[in-house]
């Protein structure tokens, strides 16, 4: 071999190469358009790279749950660090299908038929893994054999914010009791009680480091989650201003109502009692 030689391996069989590694065959076969118009491989693509960041976001909150159900928070804040990080690249994927214009847009809509992004399993356990639950969004997934037991079994287990209340309890804080065992299918509503909780952790945050450190990272998780949200309805009102979705929601004026969405209501709340 020269020195010149960069020593490249050549003898590679299917499964042992790069592409074989990645499944590039059927991960770059699974763009199909429905349609002979430019602009619809941009929105496949925009949507599917979004469902794997979003299948990413589901490992690593499962993990942080798992980590928090065994008394273990250091963890999960590599975890929430990198889920912040997943969040942000779902975030600035907009700015891309912000580039489709709405008579672009409209050439091709019609092939869509009734699929929307409010029928994304994945994105209905990433809120239920979050503490969004709503029990009428899973009919969406009656038809999914695998997808309707999965999401059911999401629905009815606590969240990570109940798992951080719960974890808070078994540290010998004060959480409601209503708190720390409930209807987990229900929507989580918000208790002066984990405020007093949580102005105890942030009033003296030496002691208790870790549980504040999580409650930080938890608030990240939800900023940007409604950022995503912002941003999404923003690009919808761009490019279909305030026509109908195409999974029969109201559009725009549906997503507009999804930002007053507070998945961990008392980490706001306390900062009014602080100080």
């Amino acid at each position: 071999m020269s020195k010149d030689d960069p020593g490249y391996i050549t003898e590679l069989a299917a499964e042992t190469s790069y592409g074989g590694y990645l499944r590039l065959a059927e991960l770059l076969a699974a763009q199909r358009p429905r349609s002979s118009h430019h602009d619809e491989m941009l929105f496949i693509i925009q949507h599917q790279t979004s469902e794997l960041w979003m299948k990413l976001l589901i490992h690593e909150l499962t993990a942080a749950i798992a980590h928090v159900q065994a008394d273990r928070l250091a963890p999960c804040f590599k975890i929430l660090a990198r889920v912040k990080q997943i969040q942000r690249q779902l975030f600035e994927q907009w700015a891309v299908l912000e580039t489709l214009t709405p008579s672009e847009y409209a050439q091709f809509r019609a092939v869509l038929g009734p699929a929307s992004g409010l029928q994304s399993h994945q994105f209905r356990a990433v809120e239920f893994l979050l503490g969004n639950k709503n029990v009428r969004l899973i009919e969406l997934q009656r038809h999914d054999e695998v997808a309707y037991p999965y999401l059911k079994k999401l629905l009815e287990s606590p969240s990570l914010y109940d798992e951080f209340l719960r974890y808070l309890a078994r540290r010998g804080m004060p959480v409601p009791a209503e708190r720390v065992q409930r209807d987990w299918s229900q929507p989580y509503e918000r208790h002066p009680g984990v405020v007093a909780v949580f102005k105890t952790i942030y009033e003296d945050t030496e002691r208790h480091w870790a549980e504040y450190d999580m409650c930080e990272k938890l608030v990240d998780v939800e900023e940007n989650f409604l950022l995503w949200r912002f941003r999404h309805v923003k690009t919808v009102e761009r490019i279909i201003g305030y026509k109908r979705g195409t999974g029969g929601t109201a559009g725009v004026a549906f997503l507009r109502k999804t930002l007053e969405l507070a998945l961990f209501p008392e980490l706001i709340d306390v900062r009014t009692e602080l100080g």
